[in-house]
């Protein structure tokens, strides 16, 4: 048996989480019964929906349990296994994170071949936060020919995915970000027009600046006053891909709608929310497109990595005051 640490929702935040809203224990894990094994964690994710986890409401995912280990994605190694499917030494993708390792059923977890692409990538850009980026904007956001792409939290794991795709396939792109130090990456993968939303005044005007017919797609990371300036920017027919509004992602409150809405209508303006869990289906050809953009130089990433299991809640606090340059991750030891 071995002892491991994991991380639990002591009490539900108001607004913005707290140090106080997480407590680390040890538990001891039991040997692998019949069809289980014992894995080590190497990777996990700290994600905005978990955000939304932390709420005891009803939402497209169950809320945490108070007193309970939180979960999301993590990449792991079997260290023991009594089931024929794995053995020790294999690499697996679980949503067992936010522990240092767990013993459960091996029916629950997927063998990674790692396809030349470091474990942690499957958190990212090859996994979930990739997909999403994939999905929504060539299925839900429907990207054609000579389409100009605007993109709110273009520096993060999602928006730097979505950025990097536009332009493999040969569209102008606007990124927005906060802080030069994004601003510097998107520009590095090619992103045509840089926000830095930190110092600009006028949004409006800053993405008039860059998309000055107007933008064809928006792909939503953040809502608030970026949904309001797609909305102003936004040309006829256009489509809105929302993935997610962080911006709101703690307020205590409804904050204000977008002031601007009625342009739905006399632009003809489809306006689509996502989750990604709905298109798994697109994996495949994901990661098979994938490869070959990485290949060609087409596609890369960045990782923003906090190290040991104590400081999971420090890199989910991370994401919401802008900490992360692209896919925020916990190295366990």
């Amino acid at each position: 048996m071995a002892e491991v640490r994991e991380v639990r929702l002591k009490s539900r935040p108001v607004g913005m989480p707290t140090h106080e809203n997480f407590e680390i224990a040890s538990v001891t894990l039991r040997d692998p019964g019949p069809g289980e094994v014992q894995v080590k964690d190497l990777w996990m994710t700290v994600d905005p929906y978990m955000r939304g986890r932390m709420n005891d409401v009803k939402s497209y995912a169950p809320p945490y349990a108070l007193g309970e280990a939180m979960h999301g994605g993590a990449v792991g190694q079997v260290t023991a296994s009594n089931d024929p499917g794995f053995q020790a030494g294999d690499l697996v993708l679980s949503q067992l994170g936010w522990r240092e390792g767990f013993t459960a059923p091996a029916a629950g977890l997927q063998k990674l071949d790692s396809r030349g692409l470091p474990p942690q990538a499957f958190l990212g850009v090859a996994g979930m936060p990739g997909l999403t980026a994939y999905a929504g904007l060539l299925r839900v956001a429907a990207l054609k020919a000579d389409d100009v792409v605007f993109v709110s939290g273009a520096a993060g794991a999602v928006g730097s995915v979505v950025c990097q795709i536009a332009k493999a396939k040969g569209h102008r792109v606007i990124g927005s970000a906060g802080g030069a130090e994004k601003a510097e990456f998107l520009r590095s993968i090619g992103v045509d027009h840089v926000i830095d939303y930190k110092a600009e005044k006028d949004l409006n005007a800053a993405l008039a600046a860059g998309a000055p017919e107007g933008i064809d797609v928006y792909f939503d990371n953040v809502g608030g006053a970026h949904l309001e300036a797609a909305l102003n920017s936004a040309r006829l027919f256009a489509r809105f891909a929302i993935c997610g509004m962080i911006s709101i992602y703690n307020a205590t409150e409804p904050p204000p709608g977008p002031r601007n809405l009625a342009q739905l209508i006399g632009k003809n303006i489809r306006m689509e929310g996502f989750i990604v869990s709905h298109h798994f289906d697109l994996m495949p050809k994901y990661i098979e497109d994938l490869s070959g953009w990485v290949r060609a130089g087409k596609v890369t990433w960045k990782e923003t990595v906090f190290e040991g299991i104590e400081k999971a809640p420090d890199a989910f606090l991370g994401l919401f005051t802008g900490e992360n340059l692209g896919k925020m991750l916990v190295k366990l030891g």
